[in-house]
């Protein structure tokens, strides 16, 4: 009898060990690839802005460019943290340079909500989808 419980303890201690340090290993396995493009348009304080980005990943970090109407800017300050995902567009507008922060969201390898600080000015909030 005792040999059983000590069997089911070890058994349960084993069971928990792996739900504590494997299943978060899972986890960070699971982040979406969201290398590719991906295409969005919203609403701005000058209008309607449509944008492709053209994101590459290798490990955490992001590279790649955000096209719009107002030119091609390469992509600064990439990361990828989990799900969270990081980047700054340096964008050329009217003689002078705005500087745009993005905070997103992966919801999936196909999607990404983002939230975006244009200088210090205005921040806009927008869902980024994969182009097939």
């Amino acid at each position: 009898m005792i040999n059983r419980r000590l069997s089911l303890s070890l058994i349960s201690f084993t069971v928990a060990y792996a739900a504590a340090f494997a299943l978060p290993l899972l986890a960070v396995a699971a982040t979406p690839d969201i290398s590719g493009t991906f295409t969005s348009s919203f609403d701005t304080a000058v209008g309607k802005q449509n944008y492709t980005y053209t994101f590459e990943v290798k490990d955490t970090q992001l590279t790649g460019k955000a096209k719009s109407a107002n030119g091609d800017v390469t992509i600064e300050d990439g990361k990828i943290d989990g799900n969270k995902i990081t980047f700054v567009e340096n964008l050329p507008y009217q003689g002078q340079t705005l500087r745009i922060a993005y905070d997103g969201t992966i919801v999936s390898a196909d999607e990404i909500d983002f939230k975006r600080d244009v200088n210090g000015y205005v921040t806009e909030e927008f869902v980024a989808k994969r182009s097939k």
